[in-house]
């Protein structure tokens, strides 16, 4: 395995639509796992192929304490029920926005030897394949962000999402 470079902002390369993957092989296996690899040493939640320059419809996924690696992923199905949160992304180091996506939703996609499966997540989960797979198809959350937020912005918001959460802890 190995660490890939992962290409941020004003890179053409996460502008492009990616190319389906048809060959299951070594290679391919090697991205996922290098994928991972980089995924988890960034601390993040999702990447794309197109984030280490690479356009093919590959995504890898750690939510949950969990690696979900989705190739050739398809929305199957997103709740009416909506979501508003901070999002953030490896490819824009450092910058935070406002986005709403779906409470839910449902993909369906290959693992490495080509087998298809369904997979359906909420909360962050849901919001990780909705932002990975825009990443497949030439888009970043900037583009439906409601607001980027400046670092005190999201100092602020951080802090009333962990008094919200020992407020909670408080009542049980």
């Amino acid at each position: 395995m190995a660490l890939r470079n992962i290409v941020t902002v004003g890179d053409p390369v996460l502008t492009k639509v990616c190319r389906p993957v048809t060959k299951f092989d070594d290679r391919l296996s090697q991205l996922v796992d290098d994928m991972i690899e980089t995924l988890h040493d960034a601390n993040g939640a999702g990447l794309a192929a197109p984030q280490i320059g690479i356009l093919r419809r590959v995504v890898v996924i750690n939510t949950e304490g969990e690696d979900w690696e989705l190739i050739n992923p398809e929305i199957v199905e997103v709740s009416e029920e909506q979501q508003t949160g901070i999002e953030g992304c490896l490819s824009l180091p450092g910058r935070w926005g406002i986005v709403t996506r779906p409470e839910y939703a449902k993909v369906r996609a290959q693992d490495r030897h080509g087998d298809w499966y369904e997979y359906e997540g909420e909360d962050l989960t849901a919001r990780c394949f909705l932002h990975e797979i825009d990443h497949l198809d030439g888009h970043m959350y900037t583009e439906f962000a409601e607001k980027m937020l400046t670092p005190e912005e999201l100092e602020e918001l951080l802090k009333e999402q962990e008094d919200a959460a020992e407020d909670e802890d408080a009542e049980v």
